[in-house]
């Protein structure tokens, strides 16, 4: 069996190989060489995971993180304050791995909610164990949540996740939904095995009051069994919607968001297509990584990481944080690469990466 590792990116932590900003502008934000200004930040709290989905994880996890190699609460928050007040930063979602596997979530929201000054609280997640803890999380500042749901067909969901847990997940979004977050979002990663499906799974959230986003699977499969010429892209299924479904209109709500929304037979009612692959949106990419270990990690494809954590835990101030922080951004690379024909897959899967 092929060992499945974390990925070992290459990580800046000597202070003397701070990345070069030649020629970057006196500016506070996170901007980089193609003009792009990160102020979405994305925050992995743990790689574990409670569902085992092809496209993500493998079957038997992800190696363990220690502990002591996690970032704290206090931690997390810390960061999120320098990523308000000094960055620029107006929205903050937690991801995984899965971010309800941490005991301690409701304390991290909690925390980074006093520093936020306003900055929108999200969090992505499977939903599983969500009926138990929406309060909490409610309490404590969250106020958008995104769950991931493939497929409304139990067998599909069981042989996709590797576990039978659909009624859970269901169960998660009757919760956030009776707690107020509605409309709440469902993320689906379009895969072969589902596609069939893809309308039925339209036609559940349109009676549920969800607002369902299709997103094209990229190569950030632990098992790296993603293959260019056997993923379903948009514009596939878009024929397949299109069969049960009048869909016009196609726009975005915002120009640095990632899905293309198109309006469902007339409206209000829309879905969501992220076309990751075959239409790519890099160029107007918002976004700023920090991993469950504390380093930033400018685009989901390059490798390069800055250790924040070692920054937090060796004394420095937060105007020294801000400033790695905003060198590690300026050297963001233009784009993805997946359709390049030298394309390389980056070290770590997204479940190590965090969404």
């Amino acid at each position: 069996m092929t060992a499945i590792a974390l990925g070992v990116p290459a990580i800046r932590r000597d202070p003397a190989r701070m990345p070069t900003t030649f020629e970057r502008p006196d500016v506070a934000g996170l901007v980089d060489r193609f003009g792009r200004v990160a102020r979405d930040l994305r925050v992995s709290v743990t790689e574990k995971c409670s569902l085992r989905c092809t496209y993500c994880m493998p079957e038997a996890g992800l190696p363990p993180i220690a502990r002591s190699n996690l970032l704290t609460p206090p931690e997390i928050a810390r960061l999120v304050a320098i990523a308000v007040r000094d960055l620029g930063v107006r929205d903050l979602r937690f991801t995984g791995g899965e971010p309800l596997m941490r005991a301690d979530l409701a304390e991290i929201i909690a925390l980074s909610s006093a520093v936020a000054q306003g900055a929108s609280i999200s969090m992505t997640t499977n939903g599983i164990g969500l009926d138990h803890r929406i309060r909490q999380l409610v309490d404590a500042g969250l106020t958008r949540i995104n769950i991931s749901l493939d497929t409304v067909d139990r067998d599909h969901f069981s042989r996709l996740t590797r576990r039978d847990r659909l009624p859970s997940v269901f169960a998660g979004i009757r919760a956030a939904q009776d707690a107020g977050l509605a409309p709440l979002k469902i993320n689906a990663v379009l895969m072969r095995d589902t596609l069939a499906g893809a309308a039925d799974l339209l036609e559940w959230a349109l009676a549920n009051g969800c607002r369902l986003r299709f997103i094209e699977q990229m190569p950030l499969d632990a098992d790296e069994a993603w293959a260019r010429d056997n993923m379903v892209d948009a514009a596939e299924l878009l024929t397949v919607l299109g069969d049960r479904f009048a869909l016009t209109q196609p726009h975005r709500e915002d120009p640095s968001a990632p899905a293309e929304e198109w309006l469902v037979d007339g409206g209000p009612a829309t879905v969501g297509i992220i076309a990751s692959v075959t239409r790519s949106f890099c160029e107007s990419c918002d976004r700023t990584r920090v991993t469950a270990e504390g380093t930033v990690r400018s685009c989901l494809f390059g490798d390069d990481e800055t250790d924040l954590r070692a920054l937090l835990r060796d004394g420095a101030d937060d105007a020294t944080i801000a400033e790695w922080w905003r060198a590690a951004m300026w050297g963001k690379q233009a784009g993805h690469g997946i359709n390049a024909a030298d394309f390389i897959r980056p070290l770590r899967s997204m479940g190590a990466i965090g969404g």
